[in-house]
């Protein structure tokens, strides 16, 4: 299970990343990218255990500041190659069933620029990142971004899913206000409508870790993000 949220975590990487022109490209122990990729999202994602670190660093840019790797398996060590370790997560799983949970919002899809943007705005809460999500992701057939409404139609929560073979993975779950109690439900709800014979992966950490298992997910491995210079 580890290994399938890993390759899907990376081809959702790959999809946003394409979104702002970045082509990475699938190797058979990474996927990378040769270019920074967009903010949050790594430049290179371990596809199976015992992946060449030397090999993965040499095909990343590390002159510009920035460049980070998501270390699937936690099984890295990449302070030789001038990287530190940013923080550590856990991969989570989830049965397909529906959520424990009534969604106390209604959700939609985004299928527009304007719905993606009104998602996007709600998503960053005022921090100035809104950009990140462009129009030119709505091509990607395999990334749905899921909207919570409020009864007069306003963006509340919501959350990205990146659906593959296995598994549908979840990311950027978020909901106005920091609930994740909030968002959870309908998150799952939409999930479920969507792809009810997948299982729901993804990862967090602490305190959002908590809320996944609250809402019946798991941890399944940890996992690690290392980032270039100081």
């Amino acid at each position: 299970m580890v290994q399938a949220a890993a390759h899907n975590n990376a081809e959702w990487c790959a999809a946003m990343s394409r979104s702002h022109g970045v082509e990475g490209a699938f190797g058979p122990q990474i996927w990378a990218a040769p270019s920074r990729t967009p903010l949050f999202h790594p430049d290179a994602v371990t596809l199976v255990p015992g992946a060449d670190g030397t090999a993965l660093a040499a095909r990343i840019d590390t002159t510009r500041p920035g460049a980070s790797v998501k270390d699937s398996f936690a099984d890295l060590d990449l302070r030789a190659a001038g990287f530190h370790l940013l923080f550590e997560a856990q991969w989570i799983h989830r049965p397909p069933r529906a959520p424990s949970a009534p969604p106390k919002l209604h959700w939609t899809v985004a299928d527009d620029p304007d719905t993606l943007r009104a998602w996007a705005l709600a998503w960053d809460d005022g921090e100035g990142n809104a950009d990140l999500f462009r129009p030119e992701l709505l091509d990607d057939p395999a990334t749905f971004v899921l909207a919570g409404h409020t009864a007069d139609g306003r963006v509340a929560a919501g959350a990205v899913a990146s659906r593959s073979r296995r598994v549908v993975g979840v990311s950027n779950v978020f909901a106005r206000g920091g609930d994740p109690d909030v968002a959870w439900p309908v998150v799952l709800d939409a999930l479920h409508t969507l792809f009810p014979a997948l299982p729901v992966v993804g990862y967090e950490q602490g305190e959002d870790l908590a809320a996944a298992v609250r809402h019946g997910f798991e941890p399944v491995g940890p996992l690690r993000i290392w980032l270039h210079g100081r």
